[in-house]
């Protein structure tokens, strides 16, 4: 196999790279589960998980917002437009000067964050005072967590190469190594610490080692793997970077909202930070079989049809886009809300996670979920902007979704307690889809193409019938906690399974066909 076949993307088509990713992504989401059953299995929802949420949520937050976030949006517009206007040598020499100015500035980030620990959990955690036992646990684990960040945003440029050309399945299954990792730390590590807790903060560090290595392999058998090179001053390293400065804020803003509840949460009782945190993990799951897998495919193609200065391709790509998260963000959203108490008991509902604990993570779950469509719908119309290399316009559009959401906060904080963060997150997400999809329009970015009133009457009718559903077979909590937890599991596949032949039938008799989405787009 020569370089030159090896470096030429692979080509097929938007929807068969989705479910690609979307099947790698589902694997890996459900083994998050596992890992969040054995976490609150064995430590509950207390003064340690609190903790340990905090010490996590930092580096993962800043992996979202820098690595998969902020570097990718910038990495990949840049790296497609030198794959359609440049030799393959020139290819490889960005990616090794890329690759050496990114590891770097994250061994000078890890080293500073190691360093200010202390100062850090304060400011993410206020509520948790000064030199408490919370707090001292929390800056213990920051400091085993912190270097994750630095191995997984390398491991996202891994993964973002790979993506760019058409090889979405390793990058979309390798977060499994991370669950893996925790998996084993709380049932192999935790019986050895003094504080058990602390094992899960080296499961994260060992996670992010395994990840790295595992992505190494298959760079270098597609040629792809390349010797890092710092020069900062090369002419696409600097556009990278001038793209990531302003993307480190506006691209995950839906991330900022929820570390900003977590600054909020810290004042609240004991818990509410890791009551946020399954409801969280529940949204995820949509938010990154669908959501994400979408995102990670299409963010490439909008790249290339710009580079080609494709307009109709381009507003068609987004357009397929929507409709496809629309179809899957709405269904998602009502089974989190409608059947929120279900999904918790049978996730997490054992050992120390006790009833209490399920009912107000279903306060949060319900307000959170409801924002879901939005949450995956910005991914997209944020790529609108990316791929065009414009980061200034979704900065701002997020520095006011991040203020609106600020304020709810505020507002919503003393009635609802915990719940009113996460509804203010749902407010405030809506409000920056709203506003980035006006745009898009205003400027003739994308042209939404004809049928959408009957699409959007089609998705109402089928939602209906599944809420109904829904509803129906909920119960109540004691119900779900009596059963043993295969039981539990068995129930909530066979409802989960019931409506989405419900919704497909609906859909189906309601005049919508699969190949509505199957388009003629290729990579």
């Amino acid at each position: 196999m020569s370089v030159t076949e090896t470096m030429i993307p692979k080509r097929q088509s938007l929807l068969r790279s989705t479910s690609l990713v979307s099947a790698m992504t589902l694997m890996s989401r459900l083994m998050g589960f596992a890992r969040d059953m054995v976490c609150a299995s064995f430590f509950g929802a207390g003064a340690g998980m609190d903790a340990f949420m905090v010490a996590f949520k930092i580096p993962n937050f800043m992996r979202r917002l820098f690595a998969e976030g902020a570097f990718s949006q910038a990495f990949v517009p840049v790296l497609a437009e030198y794959q359609k206007t440049r030799p393959i040598d020139e290819v490889r020499l960005f990616l090794a000067r890329v690759a050496g100015s990114l590891g770097a500035i994250l061994s000078l980030l890890t080293l500073i964050g190691v360093i200010a620990a202390p100062l850090i959990v304060f400011m993410f955690a206020p509520g948790f005072g000064h030199e408490t036992p919370r707090t001292i646990l929390a800056t213990e684990m920051l400091r085993l967590t912190f270097p994750y960040l630095m191995l997984i945003s390398l491991t996202a440029m891994a993964g973002a190469v790979l993506n760019t050309y058409g090889y979405f399945g390793v990058p979309a299954i390798t977060p499994v190594l991370l669950n893996i990792s925790m998996i084993l730390a709380a049932i192999l590590l935790s019986p050895h610490f003094e504080q058990p807790i602390v094992a899960l903060a080296w499961g994260v560090l060992i996670a992010g080692i395994a990840q790295l290595i595992f992505q190494i392999p298959f760079l270098f058998h597609r040629r792809l793997l390349v010797k890092p090179s710092l020069m900062m001053s090369d002419p696409g390293v600097r556009r990278v970077l001038k793209l990531m400065v302003p993307a480190l804020f506006g691209v995950s803003i839906a991330q900022i909202n929820l570390l900003i509840d977590t600054v909020f949460a810290s004042f609240l009782k004991v818990g509410s930070v890791s009551w946020l945190y399954f409801t969280d993990r529940l949204t995820d799951f949509p938010l990154g079989v669908f959501g994400v897998a979408i995102a990670t495919v299409i963010l490439p193609h909008l790249s290339r049809r710009h580079a080609e200065q494709s307009a109709e391709n381009f507003s068609r790509a987004l357009d397929w886009g929507l409709r496809l998260l629309l179809l899957t963000g709405i269904p998602s959203a009502l089974g989190l809300a409608f059947f929120a108490m279900p999904l918790i008991a049978s996730c997490f509902g054992y050992g120390r996670f006790n009833a209490i604990d399920i009912l107000q993570t279903q306060k949060s779950l319900i307000a959170l979920g409801i924002g879901v469509p939005a949450f995956m719908m910005v991914k997209v119309l944020a790529s609108g902007f990316y791929a065009r290399q414009n980061i200034k316009t979704p900065v701002k559009v997020g520095a006011l979704a991040m203020l609106i959401n600020t304020i709810f906060c505020a507002l919503l904080i003393k009635p609802f307690a915990h719940a009113g963060l996460a509804l203010a997150s749902s407010l405030a997400g809506y409000m920056n889809c709203g506003v980035l999809l006006m745009l898009l329009v205003r400027r003739k970015i994308y042209q939404p193409s004809p049928g959408w009133g009957r699409f959007i009457g089609q998705l109402f009718a089928a939602s209906s019938l599944v809420s109904g559903y829904l509803l129906f077979t909920a119960g109540e909590v004691s119900f779900w906690l009596a059963k043993p937890a295969v039981i539990r599991l068995c129930f909530l596949l066979g409802h989960v399974a019931v409506a989405a032949v419900i919704y497909m039938l609906s859909l189906y008799i309601f005049g919508m066909r699969p190949g509505q989405f199957r388009g003629q787009m290729r990579e």
